[in-house]
């Protein structure tokens, strides 16, 4: 399965009906409060009941996924990064040693092909640091491959077409 997570509305092609498009904008997600809740009281299932409790099952099970997200200060903006972090309950509380770094034990999570798209980047300082976080997430978030391409605002919807049709020409 293909799933595409963005922070904003899109005109996008059809895609194959093994791709599924979430808009978080449009979506009721709170905050993380750290409870660890999704560990302890409700493994693997967060115990504020919003949006994000049909969210982060999907990103579980995605093969490939594409992250479409505003860049601020060199990390994700709020949307895509509130919809991170409630994911949690995808990662178990137990610590493994990878590459002789700690990381979460993932719960059920597939190896995933990533495509992050960042736009709105103002300096290549910015570019760096959001490339450097993607690369760090990346351990984390059970990606086997990842990418991230830069784009202007005005230009991406089409950016964001492309990187759809280069999936589907894929399979």
């Amino acid at each position: 399965m293909k799933l595409i997570l963005s922070d904003r509305t899109l005109a996008l092609p059809e895609c194959g009906s093994d791709v599924e498009w979430i808009d978080l904008s449009k979506l009721d997600i709170a905050n993380c409060v750290g409870c660890f809740g999704c560990w302890t009281r409700t493994p693997g299932k967060c115990v504020i009941r919003d949006d994000a409790v049909r969210v982060y099952p999907r990103i579980a099970e995605s093969g490939q996924v594409m992250y479409i997200s505003r860049i601020r200060y060199g990390g994700y903006d709020t949307p895509m990064k509130t919809m991170l972090e409630r994911a949690i309950p995808i990662q178990q509380a137990f610590i493994r040693l990878v590459e002789g770094e700690t990381h979460h034990v993932q719960r059920r999570v597939v190896p995933k092909q990533a495509v992050v798209i960042g736009y709105g980047a103002r300096s290549d300082t910015e570019r760096a640091l959001f490339r450097r976080l993607v690369a760090r997430n990346a351990r984390n978030m059970n990606f086997a491959r990842h990418r991230v391409v830069f784009a202007a605002e005005q230009d991406l919807e089409q950016t964001v077409r492309e990187e759809v049709m280069a999936w589907e020409a894929s399979c």
